[in-house]
């Protein structure tokens, strides 16, 4: 879409950099201009207005200036900051993940007022949610719908027969789930549980308060995150940075509460 000069949007700040002696360089994500890179001068000084309104993970009004190479911001206002995902480490290791996907998904200038809500909406549920796991997986499901990646979970990949109520194979490489005969001799596929697949169609076609309500054993709900994080790491050819945080918290059990550094 034409951008005016000066224009006026909603943003979800998913990460920043610095620039120069006190400025720095925002990742916004915006519901009608996509992702974009803005220029925020000034706002590493104590006294800067715009600083608090443009932390990571903050949803923000912002006003900004067309620039040659970067707009700027010359005004921001939180809408949400999110102040208890930073009290804690392991919803907000889960929050900057959800940010860092979207990110890494989305190319820059491609406007999707769809994910732009998806990502509100899991920010807003890992405030809440009981299992923050459960809100990730929800999320890597509907983010990979969205951007046109979503994996094939009714028919054999290889044959397309539909696929009957037996164990199977989940396969990064061709795109989703093979029959047993099918999967049992193909390179890189894993053994995919009946349970497991139920779980992955459900947060393919389902709404988060179905998905919520399943309750999974940790060896289930592992599974299911396994499967779905091999085939993002395949989508994405690389694996999503704050995974490995979430995987050190898990091992070493940390709780403290912990801000988002800049």
């Amino acid at each position: 879409m034409t951008t005016p000069r000066i224009y006026k949007t909603e943003a979800i700040v998913l990460r920043q950099r610095k620039l120069g002696e006190a400025g720095k360089i925002v990742t916004l994500y915006t519901p009608n201009y996509g992702k974009l890179d803005a220029v925020a001068k000034g706002v590493r000084r104590p006294k800067s207005r715009l600083g608090g309104h443009l932390e990571v993970l903050t949803h923000t009004t912002v006003m900004l200036a067309q620039g040659r190479n970067l707009d700027t911001v010359t005004q921001a206002q939180t809408v949400e900051s999110f102040a208890p995902l930073r009290a804690d480490l392991h919803r907000l290791s889960r929050a900057l993940y959800a940010a860092e996907l979207v990110d890494r998904f989305s190319p820059e200038g491609a406007e999707s007022y769809h994910v732009f809500q998806l990502l509100l909406a899991t920010l807003r549920r890992l405030v809440a949610a009981s299992n923050v796991d459960t809100v990730l997986r929800h999320l890597e499901m509907q983010l990979l719908g969205l951007s046109g990646f979503q994996p094939q979970l009714a028919r054999c990949v290889n044959c397309e027969r539909a696929l009957a109520a037996v164990p199977s194979y989940f396969s990064p490489a061709v795109g989703g789930v093979l029959c047993p005969s099918c999967g049992l001799d193909a390179g890189g596929a894993r053994p995919l549980s009946l349970n497991a697949l139920k779980v992955m169609r459900l947060l393919q076609g389902g709404s988060f308060a179905e998905v919520s309500r399943v309750r999974m054993r940790a060896a289930l709900a592992q599974e299911v995150e396994m499967h779905l994080r091999a085939y993002l790491i395949h989508v994405l050819e690389r694996d999503v940075r704050s995974a490995a945080f979430i995987d050190r918290l898990r091992r070493e059990d940390l709780w403290e509460p912990a801000r988002v550094s800049s």
